[in-house]
């Protein structure tokens, strides 16, 4: 790893958004601690993403309000004035993340391959991760390490869930009773499935004997989406929209036994505290997307929305080609979902799915 003689080597990563994405960096974190314990790590984070990894120990966290406009960079700047890092790994490629990498400085400066490079993320970087189709977004990142000598064999979340956070979680979703954990909304809408599809999957876990909660963000949308669903229900499930916290997110997961979500930050949530998902995919690739440790219970129509959105097979497109169409969620039958859940069903009592 580049470092200067007689010294701790200092690593900044960039990376501020989104939830699921910064999740995948985690790994990346443990893999730094573990195989160089000294290293002294800075993370530039969004200010609601912090709320999730922002007491992971051993990182120093500069917290980047994308919010707040130019006063955002003002104020990040401010906290860097004077400071320089061995290594940038520059892990985010939007046009705000190249601009917030400029305030960076660092002697090796990671990136991209060319392939993956978009608003100009070759000017700010020098030198380049290799070029690989077919990965997980979890293991790009993890490539990051490779130019410094480092690989990542084993990938660790461990973040920290306080005490107050599991006494949430308990309270809500007492016993041992199985639940079906429903986060519906994904900040892209157009991967949002259908509210009476969901409240017609809700129902069936219901007649199952299961116990079936509603999660979702403080947002008037989430609200509203909710609401719907909610209405359309037979049986009515424990409604917390709005309720929980990052954190009591995390704890309500893992007292789930399943999570059902379509391409979301809950999605990779739930995965990275080891509670398996039954994600939904159309717009975007599960390989590429999907809950990195298990992709058995995803329901995967992205090929059938690439045939009828791009008029060619998902093998034919570019790798991460998004398909956020209005309608590609329409691809997702109630059916497939309930064959999914059925065979989650099957494979925790032992039986053949």
């Amino acid at each position: 790893m580049p470092k200067p003689d007689n010294s701790v080597p200092s690593i900044c990563l960039l990376r501020t958004s989104a939830l699921g994405d910064v999740t995948h960096v985690v790994p990346l974190v443990r893999t730094v601690q573990a195989h160089w314990p000294p290293a002294r790590i800075t993370w530039i984070v969004g200010k609601l993403e912090h709320k999730l990894v922002g007491d992971i120990p051993g990182v120093e966290f500069v917290v980047f309000d994308k919010a707040a406009g130019w006063r955002g960079f003002t104020a990040l700047r401010r906290q860097l004035a004077g400071r320089r890092f061995d290594v940038l790994l520059h892990l985010q490629v939007a046009l705000r993340a190249n601009l917030v990498s400029a305030l960076v400085r660092a002697r090796t400066r990671v990136g991209y391959d060319r392939a993956r490079s978009k608003d100009l993320h070759g000017l700010f970087v020098n030198t380049r991760i290799a070029a690989r189709r077919g990965e997980h977004v979890l293991d790009a990142m993890a490539s990051f390490l490779e130019p410094l000598g480092l690989k990542q064999t084993r990938v660790d979340w461990n973040i920290p869930i306080p005490d107050s956070a599991h006494e949430f979680a308990q309270r809500h979703l007492p016993g041992d009773e199985p639940t079906l954990l429903v986060s519906p909304c994904s900040s892209h809408r157009l991967r949002n499935w259908l509210p009476d599809r969901y409240a017609a999957v809700m129902d069936h876990a219901a007649t199952r004997g299961w116990r079936v909660a509603l999660c979702g963000g403080p947002s008037a949308h989430e609200r509203e989406f909710g609401d719907a669903i909610l209405a359309r229900c037979a049986q009515e499930p424990l409604d917390l929209i709005g309720k929980d916290t990052l954190k009591q997110f995390l704890a309500l997961c893992q007292r789930a036994q399943l999570v059902l979500t379509p391409d979301s930050g809950p999605m990779h949530m739930a995965n990275a505290v080891g509670t398996p998902v039954l994600g939904l995919h159309a717009p975007s690739n599960p390989d590429r997307s999907g809950p990195y440790s298990d992709r058995r219970w995803c329901v995967d129509r992205y090929d059938a929305a690439a045939r009828k959105f791009r008029g060619k097979p998902a093998s034919e497109l570019p790798w991460g080609t998004k398909l956020e169409f209005p309608g590609a969620m329409e691809l997702i039958a109630v059916n497939d979902v309930i064959d999914r859940f059925e065979a989650f069903r099957a494979n925790q009592a032992g039986a053949a799915p």
